[in-house]
């Protein structure tokens, strides 16, 4: 039940209730005096919509192309699918068993264009349709609702008695968009494919997709890995026939229970060896639960790019090892702890001291950023600077105490001021960010300690003085 117009109507019915005459959009009131007994739930469009998205993803088992067709279809593609099941009317039967198993009802059809598919299936005969290749035939006889037009359009060509498909077809395109508008015809050209409709998958289509479908479910490990290493060499194999590589890939196992579970590996460089590639799935797959037994497995490459042979190092007394040589051990290492803990520090060009280093992929090209004259800078520097208690007898002068960790240092030695600024060019600023002129200072304590200090704000500003800890020397 939804509010609509300022009244409470149906927003879907169960095949009881719709065998004793409710339907969507009827009022509360009329199906109440229909059926007073009937049972009203309130609707959760939100729920809904993520219910259709989980069993979209549901739906990758039969084809990687997938897309939601809100509020209550999906849509997919099967071109070069349909073989894995012995045909389109197989692949059809074999989804409406799965369905029906999940008390989930469906009307199911296959044709040529997306458009003739919903049109069947929304307003076809039966519960599953499959035209032949070419035959669009079955169209002409469907409502003109069919074509997932306007119902103020729709209801005013019943009224001139244009009810099926078929008499659109025999008038003149251009009469019809003078009467109706170009909505009509669009909707009109992509039933019949004349024009391609826009789509938004679930996954991007890939070619560089191997499928595995078994007669009987595995679940043993042994026999997950071999489907692995099988689809790993088939999948490489193509890509080696284009001369490329892919820099992640991903592996999907549908189980009987409805689950899928999908592991991913990302390589530092383009990769097309199969025998890599399981190694780098072997550790993954200990975690994949199959459930009752897994019944189709797929693998994807995913950002694909060229991958041109390489030669060799012949001399074997190069102590430096290439990317080419480092890469295995960098994908290990990717793949246990995660992208995010596999980083190269590398040099960038900025004033701020926090912003000199970035962090880069481990194999990524040497860049260009050097220091001709890098200023004296300490050993280690803190991450973010660390708010410390100074004390200073002018307002230029560096500190003659500070406190950090509980403990007071007393200054000995003190170099500065040197004065940072923030790039003006990075904009917008934080509101947390440091403040944008820092007064840089190098001290050494009573004990030989040596710190990088820094102060903020001017003594006798609107913003108060603030001193801060950035790091230390040797």
């Amino acid at each position: 039940m939804k509010l609509k117009d300022g009244a409470q109507r149906l927003a879907a019915v169960d095949a009881i209730v719709a065998a004793a005459g409710l339907t969507p959009g009827q009022s509360l009131s009329d199906a109440l005096a229909l059926w007073p007994q009937v049972k009203i739930v309130e609707a959760d469009p939100e729920e809904d919509e993520r219910a259709l998205t989980r069993l979209a993803d549901w739906f990758q088992r039969f084809s990687p192309a997938v897309a939601v067709d809100a509020p209550d279809g999906i849509l997919m593609d099967i071109d070069g699918c349909a073989h894995l099941w012995d045909g389109e009317e197989a692949l059809a039967r074999a989804i409406e068993q799965r369905l029906t198993a999940q008390d989930i009802p469906a009307r199911i059809s296959i044709a040529d264009t997306f458009g003739a598919a919903w049109a069947l299936a929304r307003y076809g005969a039966d519960d599953i349709t499959v035209a032949a290749r070419g035959d669009l035939r079955r169209l002409a006889s469907l409502p003109v609702a069919a074509l997932r037009i306007d119902e103020a359009v729709a209801s005013q060509l019943r009224h001139l008695g244009l009810k099926t498909i078929g008499c659109l077809t025999a008038l003149p395109r251009t009469a019809l968009r003078k009467r109706f508008g170009a909505g009509l015809l669009v909707q009109l050209s992509r039933a019949f494919g004349e024009e391609e409709g826009a789509l938004t998958f679930r996954t991007p289509p890939t070619p560089w997709i191997e499928r595995t479908v078994f007669a009987e479910p595995i679940n043993a490990l042994d026999d997950i890995a071999r489907v692995i290493m099988d689809l790993a060499g088939r999948l490489c194999a193509r890509l080696d026939e284009y001369g490329l590589g892919a820099r992640s890939f991903e592996v999907a196992f549908h189980n009987c229970d409805s689950e899928t579970t999908r592991r991913t590996v990302r390589t530092a460089l383009p990769l097309r060896d199969a025998k890599r590639l399981a190694a780098l799935f072997a550790p993954k797959l200990e975690s994949v639960d199959p459930g009752f037994g897994i019944e189709i497995v797929t693998l994807t490459a995913l950002r694909v790019q060229p991958l041109t042979p390489a030669q060799a190092d012949l001399d074997s007394s190069n102590p430096h090892a290439s990317a080419a040589d480092l890469a295995p051990f960098v994908d290990r290492l990717v793949n246990r702890f995660g992208p995010q803990s596999v980083w190269r520090a590398a040099l960038q060009e900025s004033h701020v001291p926090e912003r000199t280093v970035a962090r880069v992929a481990p194999l990524a090209a040497p860049t260009k950023t050097t220091w001709a004259q890098p200023p004296p800078r300490p050993v280690r520097l803190f991450t973010s600077p660390i708010p410390i208690d100074a004390l200073a007898v002018a307002p230029d002068d560096p500190p003659f105490t500070f406190r950090w960790q509980g403990r007071t240092h007393r200054i000995r030695n003190a170099e500065g001021p040197e004065r940072i600024a923030a790039e003006w060019w990075r904009k917008p600023w934080s509101k947390n960010e440091i403040d944008r002129v820092r007064d840089y200072y190098q001290v050494e304590d009573e004990t030989g300690a040596r710190f990088w200090l820094f102060r903020t704000g001017l003594y006798g500003a609107e913003r108060p003085t603030r001193w801060w800890l950035h790091g230390l020397f040797a």
